[in-house]
């Protein structure tokens, strides 16, 4: 049986970025199949490279969202070094760069600059806050970000905001440029151009917050925080299990309460009990709900409370570490684990989640040292190594 080639092979993307959108998003590219060229900075790189030492010295964030790519160390602020870049766009399908606002275009490198000169070029420009308004010039790291579209505001427990644990603004804008890039890519096959693609961090997580922001602009009330919690269902929430674990249930509807109570909590009166007997009742008085429920949680392990939950056909969940997570059976059963080869040498790492049944398996490529290809992305422009070597004397390559 014949095996498809992954969808993005033979298209090369070049990409100025730094930190976690840009390179999220090609790194989604270079998954399937795309050859990405990352620039870096020739004094240290992408400054990602330097956010920690977790994995096996090298940065966590950086093996994370920059696999499968060609590390190219060149110093844009030089003319030598931009003559460079534009012989690698001159064949380029992609540009991606996600600078500080007006550093691009300073470098005519944004995508309206780019896409002028190169009309097949598709070229993406990441900011924070978008090109116009108030904010386009604020800085707009992941966390300042989600406190700006509110995320914090929605997320914790009713006497704290917390910000998401995982860089949320970040990977939105990553995701939308990603599919930014497929769309654009698509659009060119029919008309043959390619285009700007724009994307903003506020812009992305605004889009995620739909809920609670239409919810509040049309109801009238915002969200309230309730930590683990649901702000209307109860039962739902996370308790705390005789192993020290907790474990998280979710009753949608009466009928589920009724065998939560039989089958679960091993108390059959509360099925018809007028203080619990509805989802109304059992909000209204949530402390006396939880109370019953912690109270038989409590005396169970995780493993006792999920067995009886899952025969009683009540949803639940264990509430896993990130440890955990490492090690989850339905990761491991799905046969979800790969290695990737690193300076550091080889890292476990998760397949990307789209899946291409019948087609080949994702290009989960080695994270790059910084400039590794350097020289070989040079000399594939008909540098020799005498002109490499005077670019590299100057320090307008590493």
């Amino acid at each position: 049986m014949t095996t498809e080639p992954l969808p993005l092979a033979g298209l090369t993307v070049v990409a100025v970025e730094q930190a976690v959108s840009a390179p999220f998003a090609t790194r989604q590219l270079a998954d399937l199949g795309a050859r990405v060229i990352k620039v870096e900075r020739p004094d240290g790189g992408d400054f990602a490279r330097g956010y920690d030492t977790a994995a096996h010295g090298l940065a966590s964030h950086f093996v994370w969202a920059n696999r499968g790519k060609e590390s190219l160390a060149l110093d844009l602020k030089d003319p030598r070094g931009r003559e460079v870049l534009h012989a690698l766009l001159d064949g380029a399908d992609v540009f991606v760069q996600n600078l500080a606002l007006g550093a691009a275009a300073r470098l005519g490198l944004d995508a309206a600059a780019l896409c002028a000169r190169y009309p097949r070029l598709v070229a993406v420009d990441i900011s924070g806050y978008g090109a116009q308004g108030p904010y386009a010039h604020k800085r707009a790291y992941d966390m300042l970000v989600q406190c700006e579209a509110g995320l914090v505001s929605v997320t914790g427990t009713p006497e704290r905001p917390v910000k998401a644990g995982i860089p949320a603004a970040d990977i939105a804008a990553a995701m939308y440029a990603f599919s930014g890039v497929l769309a654009a890519l698509l659009r060119r096959g029919t008309t043959g151009r390619g285009g700007p693609v724009e994307v903003s961090m506020l812009d992305a997580l605004a889009e995620w917050m739909g809920h609670p922001l239409h919810h509040t602009m049309h109801g009238g009330e915002q969200p309230v925080r309730t930590g683990l919690a649901h702000a209307v269902i109860a039962p739902y929430d996370a308790y705390p299990t005789a192993d020290g674990d907790q474990v998280l249930l979710s009753v949608q509807n009466d009928r589920e309460w009724r065998r939560l109570a039989r089958e679960v909590l091993e108390r059959p009166e509360l099925a018809e009990d007028p203080a619990f007997a509805t989802n109304a009742a059992r909000t209204r008085g949530r402390e006396d709900t939880d109370a019953v429920v912690a109270g038989v949680l409590g005396k169970l392990s995780a493993a006792q409370a999920l067995e009886r939950l899952e025969a009683a056909g009540i949803a639940c969940a264990r509430i896993n570490s990130v440890a955990q997570l490492a090690g989850h059976p339905q990761l491991a059963a799905r046969d979800r684990w790969r290695e990737v080869d690193s300076p550091a040498g080889p890292l476990r790492a998760l397949l990307p989640p789209i899946g291409l049944p019948g087609g080949a398996q994702a290009r989960m490529g080695a994270v790059p040292a910084l400039g590794e290809h350097t020289d070989a992305l040079l000399r594939a422009l008909g540098m020799t190594d005498a002109r490499i070597a005077e670019l590299r004397g100057d320090g307008v390559v590493a």
